[in-house]
């Protein structure tokens, strides 16, 4: 229970602080730790699952997990396999993927 506790409070505190990212360093915003243990305590504590990701180009994998209640975490690893939180929140809404009209076009 006290594992469950102090992982919501960490996460709601990431959160927070991601909203105030123009005022603080980036580098006092995430919350980092081993992959496994992360992507474990998302499944545990907000039950998301991982919906997608995306390749950083050769620097990083970034992976967006989901709960059916609308929580969301942004999640991403390195090449030496550390992973960060870099952002949470909560009323994620799936939709389809469409093609962005350009202005005037």
């Amino acid at each position: 229970m006290a594992r469950r506790f102090s992982f919501r409070v960490v996460k709601a505190a990431v959160a927070g602080a991601v909203m105030a990212l123009p005022a603080v360093p980036v580098q006092a915003q995430v919350l980092c730790g081993g992959h496994d243990d992360l992507v474990a305590g998302l499944a545990e504590t907000f039950e998301e699952k991982r919906l997608g990701y995306g390749v950083g180009g050769d620097v990083a994998i970034f992976e967006v997990f989901v709960s059916a209640s609308g929580t969301w975490t942004i999640l991403m690893t390195d090449v030496k396999g550390q992973s960060c939180i870099l952002a949470a929140g909560e009323g994620w809404e799936d939709t389809l993927a469409t093609a962005v009209r350009h202005p005037g076009g």
